[in-house]
């Protein structure tokens, strides 16, 4: 004769079921907290690859890259980025002939079809926490493009010249009397909430030098034509919080890190700034203020 086997009550269903429960929602934030230390180291080793390049890029051709190529009749690769000259001084050098065989077919490379990097997405130019950088996007319903989360230091705003990166510049390390451990460059800072600013292959930015897209100054201005970014005010902006939806988010470096963001320095060092380094970050910016920094 079969035995008959005993089923679950109700009650004792219910009573797994809350037990479960409670065991998920602990979990659950040891798994997010586990995914965000990762994403932040990730970003960290990102931006100390990106200033080492830049090193070796100094040492290989005498200065830092232009922030943004400048669109003069002389200039082969115009509007190119301070990023894509890196390619060679990231093991990615078959993209940079890339990009200088479609110069060579096309000059302007908002035209035609013949740059093919727009939407190519390059890991090290992205930072993990931020999952728009991990593919291509249409813009205003034209382009395909891929954005970064690491912009070149400007200075104090664009236009002023005073950083390291700015358009047309050929900055060396002996431009920097402030010292290279002093010195932003590059910082943090998400693509635009619309994706218009933080494309990593070409731009002109807010102001045709580049400004929002390849380049950042610590206290920045806006002087953004788009409608968009009319509510934010002229600035100047502070480095701090802000979210992907917002468009004033634009106008300053912040991350998506709790607390703070990653910088790079022109020693060739990175490290985490808390938002209360704020006060400090214009005389980090410049490369010739001649002020005293005290790193919180």
């Amino acid at each position: 004769m079969r035995r008959r086997r005993r089923a679950y009550t109700l009650i004792e269903l219910l009573v797994v079921i809350a037990i479960v429960s409670v065991l998920i929602g602990l979990l659950l934030p040891a798994v997010q907290k586990v995914r965000a230390a990762a994403a932040r180291a990730k970003c960290l080793n990102n931006v100390k690859q990106v200033v080492l390049a830049a090193h070796l890029h100094h040492d290989a051709l005498g200065g830092l890259p232009a922030a943004v190529r400048p669109p003069q009749p002389a200039e082969r690769m115009p509007y190119l980025q301070w990023d894509v000259a890196l390619l060679p001084f990231l093991e990615q050098d078959p993209l940079w002939q890339v990009a200088r065989a479609d110069y060579a077919a096309e000059r302007n490379p908002f035209t035609g079809q013949a740059h093919r990097l727009h939407d190519r997405v390059v890991a090290v130019f992205g930072c993990p926490a931020d999952w728009r950088v991990g593919t291509a996007w249409t813009v205003d319903g034209k382009r395909r493009v891929a954005v970064m989360s690491y912009l070149g230091n400007a200075g104090t705003r664009g236009g002023l010249r005073d950083g390291v990166l700015f358009a047309g510049s050929r900055t060396e390390l002996t431009h920097v009397p402030d010292g290279a451990s002093n010195t932003l460059l590059v910082g943090e800072r998400p693509p635009s909430h619309d994706l218009r600013y933080g494309w990593w292959y070409v731009g002109s930015g807010q102001d045709g030098l580049g400004t929002l897209d390849s380049t950042l100054g610590a206290r920045e201005r806006n002087r953004s034509p788009y409608p968009a970014y009319r509510g934010c005010g002229p600035g100047p902006f502070a480095f701090g919080p802000s979210r992907t939806d917002d468009p004033c988010g634009a106008f300053h470096y912040w991350s998506l890190h709790p607390g703070g963001a990653h910088f790079g320095f022109c020693d060739g060092g990175a490290r985490f700034l808390a938002y209360s380094a704020d006060a400090v970050l214009p005389a980090l910016a410049t490369r010739a203020g001649g002020e005293a920094v005290e790193l919180p």
